[in-house]
């Protein structure tokens, strides 16, 4: 392509009117890296960049990589903002054609022709009218280049850094949980092991130590399933694995929990106290 450039607009050869990246000898033809460059063309950098990522050809990928770097020169070299830049000028110049044979019938050959092209991308400051109004569209869509961004930029890098940063400080805080709650675990065990009696959740009651057996001066053993009791000597005593243990029975009781078989006799009581009263009725 000769003369003046389609898409450069104002911008003269020699006057640093915005600040430029240049990708030589892309192998692609010109005409289709210029159907790429014809959709960001005025753009502001993160709506080109969204245009780019979703573009469905292949030339898409090495256009997105020269506004990075146009971005990048501007950020780094010009000590612009990325997120105020927008695309001036971009436009691809014809690059020289690798020519190729193919071998055809009857002895002749037909010419395959590999093009290749120059792509220019220049970004500069958009006015202060402009720039106002995409603010507002970024904040009415929920936050300022939250939709995406140049890879390039510098905000982006920030963003990465103190999210790696956070993660980092929540990991060693779950750490430290994990390692805190271990200790309190060794802690209770080794309180259970030193025979320090613990209580139970009702009065003169303790809960077993570490190994299952009888805490000093506890000898009634309770099964919390059944709420029963069982005395030393008794006919269950030694076949029951105690939940808790009673200093008395009258804790045990007083806890709610029975004797064994103490539910038949008093079942048994009350039978003899209404054929008792039953007899008294017919005799008077």
């Amino acid at each position: 392509m000769t003369g003046p450039k389609l898409n450069e607009k104002s911008y003269v050869a020699g006057e640093r009117s915005g600040t430029k990246s240049t990708a030589k000898y892309v192998r692609s033809s010109a005409s289709k890296a210029r159907a790429v460059l014809d959709l960001i063309r005025g753009l502001d950098v993160v709506a080109a960049d969204e245009v780019l990522q979703f573009t469905d050809r292949h030339i898409a990928h090495d256009v997105r990589k020269v506004l990075a770097s146009a971005v990048a020169n501007a950020v780094n070299n010009d000590s612009q903002d990325a997120e105020e830049l927008v695309v001036i000028a971009c436009f691809a110049d014809e690059g020289p054609t690798l020519r190729r044979f193919r071998p055809r019938a009857r002895g002749r050959a037909s010419r395959i022709n590999k093009r290749t092209c120059h792509i220019t991308v220049i970004v500069a400051r958009m006015s202060d009218d402009r720039l106002s109004i995409v603010q507002a569209r970024r904040e009415r869509q929920g936050g300022s280049g939250a939709s995406g961004r140049p890879q390039s930029s510098a905000s982006s890098r920030r963003a990465r850094v103190e999210r790696s940063r956070q993660e980092a400080a929540d990991e060693e805080s779950n750490i430290d949980e994990v390692n805190d709650s271990s200790e309190t675990a060794a802690e209770n065990d080794d309180t259970l092991e030193s025979g320090e009696v613990v209580t139970g959740g009702w009065a003169g009651s303790a809960e077993p130590l570490n190994d299952g057996e009888m805490p000093g001066g506890y000898e009634i053993k309770g099964n919390a399933q059944s709420m029963l009791f069982h005395e030393p000597g008794s006919r269950y005593y030694e076949a029951t694995k105690a939940e808790v243990w009673f200093d008395s029975v009258e804790s045990a009781e007083a806890a709610g929990f029975s004797k064994p078989g103490a539910s038949k006799e008093q079942a048994a009581d009350a039978d003899n106290t209404d054929d008792a009263a039953a007899d008294e009725a017919e005799e008077n």
